[in-house]
């Protein structure tokens, strides 16, 4: 089952740091004092010019001046109106009560005598220069800083013992989902059955841990889930807990390597602590693969912060008390390069393979992913299933939603069963791409795929074809798809040799037709070769070699392990024995190949022909071209067999 999306998590992102009620109390009440200040140093109804504030002491409206430096600040004794010709006064209707003046240089003591004619009060002060006010702030400014510096050491102390910015690298990033979100049961798990029984017993240890402590019985501290990507891994994860109804953490195994040494453990330490705290509980670690490698296969030794993670997770698994209730789950596609260590009894005591689903997981899962889809009646589940073998939960979500979006595009109000097989095809063959073929290309393509189709169809032991295309599709110029009638476990050397031969179809219809080879044949003899390579080294079918698997080293899959031990660890000799073996099978495959092709060249020339009039054809246009296949004729006859079977039988039970 494919990996839905995980919910939002509880834990809410932390909230940014809020300064201190002190700090704005201070800046507001510098700002309170310089506004005061300035207002009070500055307050003047208007500026009078010198020419003015002669009249005024001529009149005897002046009752008092102060005099700072070339300012001249004043009362009337009368407010005045400000000149209507002046603009700037124009605008200020209020009367003039205080005022403010400009000197003139020349201005000298007879004027200081005239005021006191007029019997004006003369005050004399320094000229303001704002060097209290600027101490004030100067002083406000230190305070502040020393402040802050404190502040900031404080918060630095708390990082450094186990918190913030800092300290929290060394802080879990494992991600907690409850059950208040969507919950996630094992009836959202589609097929997967005997997977399912496996785990039930991990949520019933996990609602009743006291049925189990009562007999002396100790649930798997860890189980492994191992499988192909997309088959359902996590959600099953989700699923235990959803049953359980127990909290859930989950953390990819990236996730503990960071930038610092250190980090990793550290990250562990808290994670389990986490786990512990929150018991009874379920820790996930996803693709456990990237932290739990073997230990000292790399060139680095066993001292680098990988390695040292791996090792605080098997000291925190064996931390486990037997009657511990955090279970932890891993899950994993590449199990051949974890450490022994941590395979072992006693950390992950159970292994779960989640393989590929069979064909009634894959209709389970094709109604599961549709629910929410408006499909019409005939849309045949089962048909899909049988033509998706191989495809896992993932795959068969993405076909339904690129179904729906394919329907979508058309105005369509329900997804029809056409673009469930346009959404099957773009999902196993690739996209239509928009090359366009010169004649000469597309018709080397037609007998290519040509070859491949004749020779699935008339070899026993291959599998039927589906489809024949000329339409260049993800990165080939055609495709030949081939859908197997049932879901295959096992493989004899027959059935091997025929769909080698039909691989090497394509290649020998193209010389057959052109009198040369083309690079289309490329990914056919990669295949080809490789299929053969391991009949012989690893499946024991070469008669000269006998039954002795040669390995090539694909069981250590690390640089140092590769330096450190031979590559190759058979002879010269045998190397040169196996080499001559795949090339006889090929040979051989390939001429057979070439017989079957010669023999039906003008079912060959029919297929080309229709492939290159309309590009792509099924299998019910193939049958009208050339006939019924070879496993149309297997299946009537087994049926046959089988019928004269039971003849004979009930006719000598009568008989007796």
């Amino acid at each position: 089952m494919s990996d839905q999306e995980k919910q939002p998590a509880t834990k809410e992102p932390a909230a940014p740091q809020r300064r201190s009620p002190i700090y704005w109390f201070l800046l507001l009440l510098l700002g309170f004092v310089t506004i005061s200040f300035l207002s009070t140093a500055f307050s003047t109804d208007s500026t009078l010019s010198f020419s003015q504030l002669l009249e005024q002491i001529e009149a005897g409206n002046v009752s008092k001046i102060t005099i700072r430096g070339q300012q001249v600040v004043g009362e009337l004794r009368e407010p005045i109106a400000p000149r209507a010709g002046d603009d700037s006064r124009a605008k200020d209707s209020k009367p003039i009560k205080r005022f403010g003046t400009t000197l003139p240089p020349q201005v000298g003591e007879e004027w200081l005598k005239q005021l006191q004619l007029k019997k004006i009060e003369v005050l004399a002060e320094s000229p303001t220069t704002y060097d209290d006010l600027f101490m004030i702030i100067s002083v406000a400014g230190l305070v502040l800083l020393f402040f802050f510096a404190w502040t900031m050491i404080r918060r630095t102390r708390d990082q450094m013992m186990g918190g913030g910015m800092l300290g929290g690298v060394t802080k879990s990033p494992a991600r907690r989902y409850d059950s208040g979100g969507k919950r996630i049961t094992f009836d959202d798990v589609a097929g997967l059955g005997g997977v399912k029984k496996d785990l039930q017993e991990i949520v019933l240890f996990l609602k009743e841990a006291e049925k189990f402590h009562r007999l002396g019985a100790e649930v798997p501290k860890g189980v492994l889930l191992m499988g192909p990507p997309g088959t359902g891994k996590t959600l099953l994860a989700r699923a235990i807990a959803g049953e359980a109804e127990v909290p859930f953490f989950s953390i990819n195994g990236s996730e503990f390597i960071q930038l610092f040494v250190g980090v990793g453990a550290g990250r562990v330490r808290d994670m389990f602590k986490t786990a512990q705290d929150s018991a009874p509980a379920i820790l996930f670690i996803d693709e456990i693969d990237a932290v739990g490698r073997q230990r000292g296969a790399g060139l680095g030794g066993g001292h680098d912060e990988r390695e040292q993670t791996l090792n605080q997770i098997l000291s925190e698994m064996d931390g486990f008390s037997p009657t511990s209730t955090v279970i932890v789950l891993a899950a994993t596609n590449r199990p051949d390069v974890l450490d022994p260590a941590l395979l072992r009894p006693g950390r992950f005591d159970r292994h779960i393979t989640v393989d590929r689903p069979t064909l009634e997981a894959r209709e389970e899962l094709f109604e599961l992913h549709s629910r929410k889809v408006p499909i019409t009646e005939e849309v045949d589940f089962k048909r899909l299933a049988r033509a998706t073998v191989g495809l896992t939960g993932a795959d068969i979500r993405n076909l339904v939603n690129e179904a729906a979006l394919w329907a979508t595009r058309h105005d369509k109000d329900k997804v029809d069963m056409d673009d469930f097989e346009y959404a099957r095809d773009k999902v196993l063959m690739g996209a239509k791409r928009e090359d366009v073929l010169s004649e000469k290309e597309k018709k080397v393509t037609a007998y290519h795929e040509a070859g491949h189709a004749v020779l699935a169809w008339l070899v026993p032991g291959s599998d039927p074809v589906h489809k024949v295309t000329v339409i260049p599709r993800g990165r080939s110029l055609g495709v030949t798809q081939l859908v197997p009638e049932e879901d295959r476990h096992n493989m004899g050397q027959s059935d091997m040799r025929a769909r080698l031969i039909m691989m090497l179809g394509g290649r020998t219809a193209e010389k057959m037709q052109f009198d040369e080879y083309s690079a289309g044949a490329e990914n056919d003899l990669k295949q080809a070769t490789s299929l053969a390579r391991r009949m012989v080294t690893q499946w024991g079918m070469s008669e000269r070699l006998g039954p002795v698997a040669y390995s090539h080293g694909e069981d250590q899959p690390f640089l140092g392990r590769e330096m450190a031990h031979e590559h190759r660890v058979f002879s010269e000799h045998t190397a040169q024995i196996i080499d001559e073996e795949i090339t006889n099978i090929l040979h051989a495959c390939a001429e057979r190949a070439k017989k079957i092709l010669t023999e039906n060249r003008d079912k060959l020339e029919a297929l080309a022909a229709a492939l290159l009039e309309h590009e792509m054809i099924d299998t019910e246009d193939i049958e009208k071209l050339i006939g019924p296949s070879i496993h149309q004729q297997t299946d009537s006859g087994s049926s046959g067999a089988v019928e004269a079977a039971s003849t004979r039988t009930e006719r000598k039970r009568q008989s007796d």
